[in-house]
This record gives C-alpha cells, sequence and structure tokens, in this order.
C-alpha cells in the first residue's frame, strides 16, 4: 500500500519531534559534562594557590575565542575555494573529450582518497613561506593561509563528486528536449540542468562544510594559533596543572558542537523538505 501525503507528513513530524527531544536531550548532557569537569578540576584545586578552573578559563577565554575565530574563517574561506575549483572539476569529469573526463576522475579521487593529514603536511611543506614579487618586494605566505588550501583539497574531490552525481541524476530527456529546441551543451547545463542539481547539491555541500569546520584543528600541528592551539598555550602559560585539560579540552568541544550541530539539523530539515 503507497503511502498518502498525509501519512507521509505525520511520520515526519514524528520523526521531528523525536529528533528535537533528542537534540535536547543531547545538549543538556554535554552542557551537564561540562560543569562536572569544572567541578572536578575545582575539587583537585582545593586548597591550592592558583586559581580555579573556571577563573583560568574565563581569564583565557578572549584568547581561546580568538583562535576560534580563526577556524571560522578557515572553514569559510577553504569551502568557498572547494567550492569554485570542485564545480570544474565535476564538469570536467562529464566532458565529451576523454583526456579532460580521464584526468579530472583521476584528481577527483586521488583527492577523495587521500588522508587529510597526509595533503596538509604536503601543502605546508611544498608552499614557501614567502614570495617575491617583481619589485624585489617579498610577500609573507602565513602558516594558516597554507593550511586553508591544503584543507580545500580534499573537499574540491567530494564537491566535484556531488556535482557530477547531480548532473547524471537529471533525467536524460530532459537533455534530448533541450537539443530539440537547438540548445548547445553549455546553454543546456547553464540553463537547465545545473539550477536542478542545486537543491540535490545542498545537503551533502552543507554536511561537508561540517566536516571541515571540525577537521580545522589540525592545523595546531604546525603551530596555526587557532581555537586547539590556544587553548593549549593557555594551559601552559596557567601552569601545566592536569585539571585543567579536561575542561578546556571539553569547553572547546561545546564550541564546536554550538556552530556544527545547528548546520546539521538545518541540513537534516533540507534533506526532508527536497526529498517531499
Amino acid at each position: 500500500m503507497t503511502r498518502t501525503p498525509y501519512r507521509l507528513n505525520r511520520e515526519w513530524l514524528g520523526e521531528a519531534r523525536l529528533s528535537s527531544f533528542v537534540d535536547g536531550r543531547l545538549g543538556l548532557c554535554l552542557a551537564l559534562a561540562f560543569g562536572l569537569s569544572l567541578a572536578s578540576a575545582s575539587a583537585q584545586s582545593a586548597g591550592a594557590a592558583p586559581p580555579s578552573a573556571l577563573e583560568t578559563l574565563l581569564v583565557w577565554l578572549p584568547f581561546i575565542l580568538k583562535g576560534f575565530v580563526l577556524n571560522l574563517v578557515m572553514s569559510v574561506f577553504a569551502m568557498v575555494l572547494a567550492t569554485f575549483c570542485g564545480i570544474g572539476l565535476g564538469l570536467m569529469q562529464i566532458s565529451l573529450l576523454w583526456p579532460v573526463r580521464t584526468s579530472s576522475r583521476f584528481v577527483t579521487h586521488l583527492l577523495r582518497n587521500s588522508p587529510w593529514i597526509v595533503i596538509l603536511f604536503i601543502v605546508m611543506y611544498m608552499l614557501p613561506a614567502e614570495i617575491r614579487m617583481p619589485g624585489g618586494a617579498k610577500v609573507a605566505i602565513p602558516d594558516w593561509i597554507k593550511a586553508t588550501v591544503a584543507f580545500a583539497l580534499p573537499v574540491m574531490g567530494s564537491i566535484s563528486e556531488i556535482v557530477r552525481g547531480a548532473v547524471r541524476s537529471i533525467p536524460t530527456g530532459q537533455w534530448e528536449s533541450a537539443e530539440g529546441l537547438a540548445f548547445t551543451r553549455g546553454q543546456t547545463l547553464r540553463l537547465i540542468i545545473l539550477p536542478q542539481c542545486v537543491r540535490r547539491a545542498i545537503p551533502p555541500w552543507m554536511n561537508w562544510y561540517a566536516l571541515l569546520t571540525l577537521s580545522t584543528p589540525m592545523a595546531s600541528i604546525f603551530s596555526v594559533h587557532e581555537a586547539v592551539s590556544n587553548a593549549q598555550a593557555a594551559m601552559e602559560a596557567a601552569g601545566a596543572r592536569p585539571e585543567l585539560l579536561f575542561p578546556f579540552y571539553l569547553f572547546l568541544l561545546c564550541l564546536f558542537f554550538a556552530y556544527i550541530y545547528p548546520i546539521a539539523l538545518w541540513t537534516r530539515r533540507l534533506e526532508r523538505k527536497y526529498a517531499a
């Protein structure tokens, strides 16, 4: 028996209510764990001269948040770069010229199936620390820019595959109809095919942005002053007290959770909307 729209909407409504209930409990559990970590750290440092874990965290909070802003800047710039390059690489995968199609597929699969940390090491060591301009001036390349380029590469391969899959999912009858109307291949892609691909590509695109943002702390390996690196520097400046580890790192978890989780919920909502 086929589902009626009314029954389908009721099922989606039930799933949405259950999801909201689970989401609320998850956020509550995370906040409770953070509170318990502060209490545990305060108990370990009770009677000692150093300030409590909460006081230490509040002192270094602006410094950590400044690093978190750099995480977000790297994620946005990397996603913009990956999107533009990935769209071009994805369109090359559906080219009628087999050398273009074969080479773009090789690059796509190479980037998609390579470890992010390996790509990060390669880019960080291959890109120069500075560029000499024609007038003799030297322009330094910050490490966070090199890390941004490295994070964009694997996502570019995934977006290329998203574009290829979205274009291939369009019924072939639309290509034939456009050809019957004397549209060129470029006009068909630009005016008919790609506008329909946008809705299909947005949910996976948002998922990859969330994954990219969660991967930016790897830049701390190369002393990029993002949130994790700043938190480690703050703990060292506070005396390298072991009781600070759990509260500080759990606070970082809460930061990324507060930013990423709404994106995940929005992605889920878009998937339901477009599935309808």
